[in-house]
């Protein structure tokens, strides 16, 4: 999209109910209808990567119907984000659930396309297996980037039954690929128990820094976001956000809960905290709306991706008025 033109927005709510008509991401157009887009929103329903409960595949959906309540104002930040940049819904990208390395493949080969027409991406998950594969898209574009990594667990461990891809491997194995600038690693909101204390000595040897979800509550969303803004710098960043990194009570719709989690609101402030950050492209995973209640966990899914799309438009707009 040129910067004469005016961004196509979501449908208008005052003219068509929210719970009306298709389920596009905050009722945006799709993909096919504007062309192309400068954030594109798509799905991956992915699960066959996970160790415990299945149910990922439908996240995406059920994050698109949840985002029906989302407007095209956000005061949160003092932005219009379908406003600043054309958003648009690109839909599903096919991967074959029983095959994990082909589906891995296919993931990296349409974000390549997607980012190739210059778009950033916003994805809605599936399991954290497809990390990896867009982190590796992401880096042909970019070079290695800043990893924010927001999640209860660690997801650097080596392999699952012999399986080098599933949703509890693929930060190893980007670093393992060179993908993630190991100067800017961050893990937030983990808590937990482990395998064993050699899962944190291994995670450091990889330049992971932590910051825990007990960590977040005794020091606050502020500081947290100041420390993780100073950490990153003005590399090219990458958001990768597990769901499960809220307490059950924010989040229970999700494949492998842990006690003692973060509230929705001090994810969305710590994300508000990185607007300034140059953030190239974000995923939100883990949503398994078979174990969701109310649509908790979709809500604030949704609402996550809603900051994150928030926080790429404003810059893709600054950017634009610079040039």
């Amino acid at each position: 999209m040129s910067s004469s033109e005016t961004p196509r927005g979501p449908v208008d709510s005052s003219r068509v109910p929210r719970y009306a008509g298709p389920a596009t991401f905050a009722r945006l157009p799709r993909l096919d209808e504007v062309g192309r887009a400068d954030v594109a929103v798509v799905g991956v329903p992915f699960d066959s990567g996970v160790s415990y409960r299945p149910g990922a595949r439908f996240g995406g959906n059920a994050i698109r119907e949840a985002s029906r309540l989302l407007r095209p104002y956000n005061p949160a930040q003092d932005a219009s984000p379908f406003a600043l940049a054309q958003v648009a819904d690109g839909g599903d990208i096919a991967v074959n659930p029983f095959n994990i390395n082909e589906a891995v493949d296919t993931i990296e080969a349409a974000a390549d396309d997607l980012l190739g027409t210059g778009a950033r991406l916003m994805t809605l998950g599936g399991d954290h297996t497809i990390a990896l594969p867009l982190l590796r898209s992401v880096a042909k574009k970019h070079g290695p980037v800043a990893l924010l990594h927001f999640d209860a667990h660690l997801d650097t461990w080596d392999t699952y039954f012999g399986a080098e891809y599933t949703h509890g491997t693929p930060f190893r194995r980007a670093v393992e690929e060179g993908i993630l600038d190991t100067e800017a690693l961050s893990h937030v909101g983990t808590r937990g128990p482990l395998y064993g204390k050699q899962d944190l000595t291994d995670d450091e040897k990889m330049g992971f820094g932590i910051v825990t979800s007990a960590d977040v509550y005794r020091r606050g969303a502020d500081e947290v976001a100041d420390q993780l803004r100073q950490r990153i710098g003005d590399r090219p960043l990458y958001i990768s956000i597990d769901i499960d990194c809220l307490d059950p009570a924010h989040a229970p719709g999700t494949g492998t809960p842990e006690a003692g989690g973060m509230t929705s609101r001090e994810l969305l402030e710590i994300l508000r905290g990185l607007a300034s950050c140059n953030l190239v492209s974000a995923d939100v995973v883990e949503v398994a709306p078979a174990y969701d209640h109310a649509e908790i966990t979709s809500v604030a899914a949704s609402h996550t991706a809603y900051e994150l799309t928030t926080i790429m438009s404003r810059q893709i707009a600054a950017a634009r008025k610079d040039a």
